[in-house]
């Protein structure tokens, strides 16, 4: 088991709101949805893409650079990379799908607080 480390406090994670943050060395995803927080990897499985920057619909967040979604709940894939043709099937056989790290979170009175 790792040790929990504050990343904010409640108020600094409005409802619907993904932030990232840094847990000890990891950089992190904090996610806001449906009155829980939820924390993954900060960076998508395939190319690195900067999830804070893309687009979150409820517990599901889109990567800004291809299009990969993953449910932050859990880390797993929803759809790996956007699109068809020739270029999405090469990019689907270089790097297979793969889900996002996920890390344990909890409020301790107003501290939001992620195992790393």
């Amino acid at each position: 088991m790792g040790e929990f480390v504050a990343v904010g406090t409640v108020s600094d994670f409005a409802e619907g709101m993904m932030k990232e943050v840094k847990a000890g060395d990891k950089g992190v995803l904090v996610v806001r949805s449906g009155g829980g927080f939820y924390a993954v990897a900060a960076r998508c499985s395939h190319m690195g893409g900067r999830l804070a920057q893309g687009r979150l619909e409820g517990t599901v967040v889109t990567c800004p650079l291809h299009g990969s979604r993953f449910d932050v709940t859990d880390g797993h894939v929803v759809r790996w990379l956007k699109g068809s043709g020739a270029l999405s099937a090469i990019g689907k056989a270089m790097k297979g799908p793969r889900g996002l790290a996920v890390y344990a979170v909890k409020v301790d009175g107003d501290k939001v607080m992620v195992e790393v």
